[in-house]
């Protein structure tokens, strides 16, 4: 357990994992927290946060099966969005931002409904990739 604490602060262990990998964790985590904001992770939700990640990164299902066991173990762990937003200003284009902001909007809707904790988020998170109301 201690190992583990100390590895989260050892800069060697930061550098050692590919900034794709870095990437696809973020966008993962960033539309799992869309998906819970209401609290209620409905199976729809869950299958366009699969297709959404399959489709961006060419994954396989056990892949995109992987990629979010360790996201939602990272959302649960983590206390805001800010370290997974750096990491896709750091590494995406703004079309590629705006691309996981219509992603973003595809899981808020996915229930038909706007609740106001998706769309308080969803306004956070456009700010933090330092995207306009209007780009959002």
């Amino acid at each position: 357990m201690i190992d583990r604490l100390f590895r989260l602060f050892d800069p060697r262990e930061a550098q050692a994992v590919d900034p794709e990998e870095k990437v696809k964790l973020a966008v993962a985590v960033i539309l799992l927290e869309v998906a819970h904001a209401d609290r209620n992770f409905a199976p729809l939700e869950a299958r366009l946060v699969d297709g959404d990640l399959a489709r961006r990164f060419g994954l396989t299902p056990d892949e995109v099966r992987e990629l979010v066991g360790r996201a939602e173990q990272k959302r649960q762990e983590s206390l805001d969005l800010h370290q997974f937003t750096r990491q896709l200003n750091q590494h995406l284009s703004l079309e590629e931002k705006l691309q996981v902001m219509e992603a973003v909007w595809e899981v808020i809707y996915a229930d038909g409904e706007l609740d106001r904790y998706e769309d308080a988020l969803a306004r956070q998170l456009a700010g933090l990739l330092h995207l306009s109301p209007r780009q959002a």
